[in-house]
């Protein structure tokens, strides 16, 4: 009897440290991870390859640093904001230089036979300076906002450049989801996306148009603390946004704007831009319910979609495990999401809580605009989806973050759920 309390006591203690971790966080990080594995098996099996096996491994040292993290104290990170800034951005750099080609980017180091992509681990660290930034300022003003918006902006312009138009826009969810729990006016969040709402509304309706730029303006008087000149401001960078998109709109090439579009009609170009598109739907359609089993998917075996293993990989799960298997993943990223929220809800201090909810936006955007891409209402943007797609850099950036959201977790007090 004895013996057997003592070696209670001895579990308590080892798992203490740990007490507080959210489990269940865990286990849907995990368990995607895991069902990736064996989808990309399906994809690749008339292959040869095992990206299926490096996907569990790179999983495995990703959930190993998550845990490493998850004991450490998040605080200290404010301390090292302006390091860890200063070292994304020279990663960043140093793709310019050494970096290694591939699909029309520049974007991978290849160290040692190990392709880092530093565009990815950059999510990371900018949701950790932002987040410490934020925590600074319980009230931003106009002017610490676009104080922000220009740090921001360096690592952004860096992977633009690459270019990597789907990682930058995923900076900017990030930027967004972070400055609206970080008190950020409503209306100036509005306004920042103004310009490219002016863009796109100046090339499909006049009016609608022009309704925008006195909405635009109304919600600048409403806001800005300097009415007359924020407003006037306002309205002129629209119009002028709206008139020089036309004019570029005019300037590119018919298979450019086709690349822009072409989720819009993807059958104008079946067998160019259109195509991924095209084949993800014919085979998420051909799963209908219940799927066609498991390496049983025609388009999937058959290599009908390339890159099927990394951005079209919920077109297999679509084909192979029907709208069943779709809704059971949906889920799972539904349950993370929620996970997160409780965690940013619940955190010790603001700092924590901004680094939850950074964490939430990078992974919510990717999934959205991933699946939407699958399913043709999104343009194909080479976003990955969050612990599913293959790709070694992705993998371990979404642990990392994770491992920061559970060491927020690990420490917090226990708080009744939404108070925030």
């Amino acid at each position: 009897m004895f013996q057997r309390i003592q070696v209670k006591n001895r579990w308590k203690s080892l798992l203490k440290p740990w007490e507080e971790i959210d489990l269940w966080l865990f286990a849907a990080c995990i368990g995607l991870t895991f069902f990736a594995g064996i989808m990309i098996s399906s994809v690749e099996r008339n292959q040869g390859l095992i990206d299926w096996w490096r996907h569990w491994v790179t999983g495995g040292v990703g959930l190993l640093l998550a845990i490493i993290i998850s004991r450490c104290r998040y605080e200290i990170l404010i301390e090292w904001k302006w390091l860890i800034y200063i070292i994304i951005n020279l990663s960043l750099i140093a793709v310019r230089f050494i970096g290694t080609e591939g699909l029309g980017a520049q974007r991978w180091i290849n160290i040692g036979g190990f392709y880092l992509q530093p565009s990815e681990f950059a999510k990371i660290g900018m949701i950790i300076t932002l987040a410490a930034l934020l925590q600074a300022t319980p009230t931003p003003t106009v002017r610490d906002m676009l104080r922000m918006l220009a740090i921001v902006a360096v690592p952004w312009g860096l992977v633009f450049a690459e270019p990597n138009l789907g990682t930058s826009l995923v900076f900017g969810a990030i930027t967004m989801g972070m400055f609206y729990w970080g008190n950020v006016n409503p209306g100036w969040l509005i306004l920042l996306f103004s310009p490219l709402i002016s863009v796109l509304l100046n090339n499909l309706s006049m009016p609608i148009w022009i309704g925008w730029v006195v909405m635009a303006g109304v919600i600048a008087w409403l806001s800005l603390p300097w009415q007359w000149l924020g407003t006037f401001a306002t309205v002129v960078v629209n119009v002028v946004s709206g008139q020089v998109g036309q004019l570029f709109w005019g300037a590119l090439k018919d298979y450019q704007k086709m690349r822009l579009t072409g989720f819009l009609n993807p059958e104008k170009d079946p067998l160019g831009s259109g195509y991924h598109l095209i084949q993800s739907r014919i085979a998420i359609g051909a799963g209908e319910l219940k799927g066609r089993g498991l390496f049983h998917g025609t388009q999937t075996q058959l290599n009908f979609i390339p890159e099927q293993h990394t951005d079209f990989i919920f077109s297999a799960i679509g084909e192979e495990l029907g709208f069943i298997g779709c809704i059971g993943v949906l889920f799972v990223f539904w349950i993370i999401c929620l996970r997160l929220v409780i965690i940013a809800q619940t955190a010790n201090d603001n700092f924590g809580s901004l680094l939850a909810i950074g964490v939430l936006s990078m992974l919510i955007f990717q999934v959205f605009v991933n699946i939407g891409m699958n399913i043709g209402l999104a343009p194909v943007t080479g976003i990955p989806l969050p612990f599913l797609s293959y790709g070694n850099a992705s993998l371990l950036s979404n642990f990392l973050g994770l491992g920061l959201v559970e060491s927020v977790a690990n420490r917090r007090q226990r708080k009744k759920m939404w108070n925030r």
